[in-house]
C-alpha cells in the first residue's frame, strides 16, 4: 500500500474524506464479538474504511438486511465442477463466496506444472478470489500412473510463488506417519517457505494420528464422524466440515460444534458440481443447513468466514473490520441466509443471484487433449479368475468410501469371469492414460445396478486415467474408444452406440461451457443411466464411479495396475 493510499484510508475512516462506497442502514455481523451492530459500512480504495455513520454519493441502503464478511470456502478442487475456473466463479460468487481455496491436484496429474500455470492464470479472469494450492501428492500414491511427478525437489520453485498459498492436502498419511524421506521431504519445503499445510487422514486415530499431527499438518476434511473430528481438534488440527455433491459429512458433525471448539471449524464443499450449486447454492448452503440443525448464526458465519481466514494466516479478509477487503454479502434473515448483494473488493459483483462482471476466458490449448493410451483393445478387458470367490469393489451409497467384499462369481471352462444377470456384481476397469504404458487392470464392483452398456470417464480421482464399467466387453471397448476420440469426459454407451455423452477439453476433467451446459448434460446423462442402463437409483452414477480409483480412500480401490487394498495400502489378488 502506498503512503497516499494509506493516508486516504484512515481519512475515510475518521470521517475527514468522503468514502467510494456507503452501505447504509446494515445490520453488521460482528465475527470478533459474535454480535451484530447496526451502522454504516464506509469502503474506499477496495478496503473497509470503518462501520459507524458515514455517507458518500455512491450510497446502497441495505434496508436492515444483514451484512456478513465475504465467505470462505477453505478446500475445493476446482477440476471437480467440471467447468473451469472462470466459470466457478460466476457460478458461486451470486451465493456469497468471495475467496476459496483451491487444490488443483486433478490437473496437475495430468498435465503437471502446465496444470498449475492454466489454473492460476484462469483465476485471475474471475472476481472470485482463488487461493491456489501447490500440489502435494503427484501421483497421490505410487500404485498408479499419472501423467506427472512432482517429487519435493519439483516443489521448491513453485511453493515460493506469491499465487501459491500453501501446500495441498497431503494424503499420503502412511507416508507422514511411518516418517517416510519424500513425504518428509515435501513437509520441509512447506516448513522452510513458511506455508501451510493441508491435510488428508480418513480412518487415523490415536498414535498415528498424534504422528501426522505432530507434523504440523493443519487441517482435515475428511472426518466423518464427531469422535474423529474431536480426535483432531484435540490434537490442534482445524477441521473442514465437508458438504459437496458426493460427500455429505455437515450434518453429522455440526453434532460436535460447541461454543468451546467452533472455532477450529470451517466450511468446504471439497468437490461441488453446477447441478448442486444452481439448485442449492455454495456455502450459503451450509449456513442453512447449520440454521436447521440449531447452530447460532453468528458461529455459522465465524465458521464461514474469520475461521477461514485465520487458518490460511488470510489476515487481510474474514471480518466487517477497519483495514480489511471489502469482499461483504448482504441477505435478508439469519435462517435461510438468501444472499441478496456481494461486493468483492469493494465492487459490486454478485446482486439478486446475478454475477455482473463480464466472463472472459483463458486459452485451454496448453491443457486440451492428454490421451496417451496405448493398445488398447476389447482384449485386455478380459478377466480370468482361478476360484469361484473373488474380491468385490463393495459400494457404499451416500459417499465415496468402499467396502471389501467377496462375492461368488460364475465363470467360463478356461476360468474367465462370466457376467451373471441375477447379480449386482460387473466388471469395473482402469485404462492407463499419460504414459503409454497399455496398463489395463480390472475388478469387479458390486452395488453399481448396471444392466446393460457401459460408462466410461476420464475423471477418475486422483489420476485420472479412464475408467469404464459395462456389462459387456463389447460395450466396455466401444464406450473407451469413444471417450477417447471426443477428448475426455463422459460416455454411456450401449449395444455400440453413445447413448449419452459430455466433452470435457480441459485435460479431460472440465468442460469449457457454461455450468448450465454442463448440468444439462449431467442431467441427461444421470437420467440415461438411471433408465436405459439400470445403475442404481441410489447411486450417483458419474460421481461414484470416479472415486473408484481413489487408492488413499477406503476400502478398496482399483487403479491401472490392479486390485488395491487401502487398509493394507497394497495390491490384492482378485481371488478371494
Amino acid at each position: 500500500m502506498k503512503k497516499t493510499e494509506l493516508k486516504n484510508l484512515i481519512d475515510v475512516a475518521a470521517g475527514r474524506v468522503e468514502a467510494d462506497l456507503v452501505i447504509k442502514n446494515a445490520k453488521v455481523v460482528d465475527v470478533y464479538n459474535g454480535t451484530i451492530v447496526e451502522g454504516d459500512i464506509a469502503v474506499t480504495g477496495g478496503l473497509i474504511a470503518g462501520v459507524g455513520e458515514y455517507a458518500a454519493a455512491n450510497e446502497v441502503d441495505a434496508k436492515g438486511q444483514y451484512a456478513a464478511p465475504g465467505f470462505i470456502d477453505s478446500h475445493i478442487h476446482i477440476e471437480s465442477s467440471y467447468v473451469s475456473p472462470e466459470e466457478l466463479g460466476r457460478l458461486v460468487v451470486p451465493h456469497g463466496t468471495t475467496t476459496i481455496i483451491a487444490d488443483p491436484h486433478e490437473i496437475a496429474n495430468v498435465c503437471g506444472f502446465a496444470g498449475l500455470d492454466y489454473m492460476i492464470s484462469a483465476s485471475k479472469l474471475t472476481a472470485l478470489d482463488v487461493q491456489m494450492m501447490l500440489p502435494s501428492c503427484v501421483p497421490a500414491t505410487p500404485f498408479e500412473h499419472a501423467g506427472c511427478t512432482i517429487d519435493a525437489q519439483a516443489m521448491e520453485e513453485p511453493i515460493k510463488r506469491d499465487e501459491v498459498l500453501g501446500l495441498g492436502e497431503f494424503m499420503n498419511f502412511p507416508g507422514v506417519v511411518n516418517g517416510l524421506d519424500d513425504s518428509l521431504d515435501k513437509l520441509l519445503v512447506a516448513k522452510r517457505a513458511g506455508k501451510p499445510v493441508d491435510g488428508h487422514s480418513p480412518g487415523v486415530f490415536g498414535n498415528d494420528l498424534n504422528a501426522y499431527a505432530a507434523a504440523r499438518i493443519r487441517t482435515d476434511h475428511e472426518c466423518a464422524t464427531v469422535e474423529e473430528m474431536h480426535d483432531r481438534i484435540a490434537r490442534g488440527m482445524y477441521v473442514l466440515m465437508r458438504q459437496g455433491s458426493a460427500c455429505h459429512n455437515l450434518k453429522d458433525l455440526l453434532k460436535g460444534v460447541t461454543a468451546s471448539n467452533s472455532r477450529r471449524c470451517l466450511f468446504c464443499a471439497d468437490d461441488c458440481q453446477p447441478k448442486t450449486i444452481l439448485s442449492i447454492g455454495h456455502l450459503d448452503n451450509h449456513l442453512r443447513i447449520c440454521a436447521e440443525e440449531g447452530i447460532d448464526p453468528i458461529m455459522a458465519i465465524q465458521m464461514a468466514t474469520l475461521n477461514a481466514a485465520e487458518c490460511y494466516e488470510l489476515t487481510d479478509r474474514g471480518a466487517i473490520a477497519p483495514g480489511l477487503k471489502a469482499d461483504i454479502v448482504l441477505f435478508d434473515n439469519l435462517s435461510d441466509f438468501a444472499v441478496q448483494k456481494v461486493w468483492i473488493d469493494g465492487a459490486l459483483v454478485g446482486d439478486g443471484g446475478t454475477y455482473l462482471p463480464e466472463v472472459t476466458r483463458h486459452d485451454i490449448s496448453a491443457t486440451k487433449g492428454h490421451f496417451k493410451v496405448k493398445e488398447f483393445s476389447k482384449e485386455k478387458l478380459s478377466l480370468k479368475i482361478n476360484s469361484d470367490k473373488a474380491h468385490v469393489i463393495q459400494i457404499l451409497p451416500g459417499g465415496v468410501v468402499t467396502e471389501k467384499g467377496v462375492e461368488e462369481i460364475s465363470r467360463t471352462s478356461d476360468g474367465e469371469f462370466l457376467h451373471n444377470p441375477d447379480k449386482d456384481v460387473v466388471k469395473v476397469a482402469v485404462v492407463e492414460r499419460h504414459q503409454n504404458t497399455g496398463n489395463v487392470a480390472v475388478g469387479l464392483l458390486r452395488g453399481y445396478g448396471i444392466k446393460q452398456g457401459a460408462i466410461a470417464l476420464s475423471v477418475a480421482h486422483d489420476s485420472h486415467n479412464i475408467i469404464v464399467v459395462g456389462v459387456t466387453d463389447e460395450d466396455m471397448a466401444f464406450a473407451v474408444e469413444s471417450l477417447i476420440a471426443q477428448g475426455g469426459g463422459i460416455v454411456l454407451a450401449n449395444n455400440g452406440e453413445v447413448v449419452e455423452s459430455m466433452p470435457m477439453p480441459i485435460a479431460g476433467l472440465m468442460s469449457d461451457q457454461s455450468g448450465e451446459w454442463v448440468e444439462e448434460r449431467l442431467t441427461a446423462i444421470h437420467e440415461k443411466a438411471h433408465e436405459v442402463l439400470s445403475v442404481s437409483g441410489d447411486v450417483e452414477p458419474v460421481m461414484t464411479l470416479c472415486f473408484m480409483s481413489l487408492a488413499v480412500i477406503p476400502e478398496i480401490k482399483l487403479t491401472d495396475m490392479g486390485l488395491f487394498d487401502v487398509t493394507r495400502f497394497d495390491f490384492i489378488s482378485i481371488e478371494a
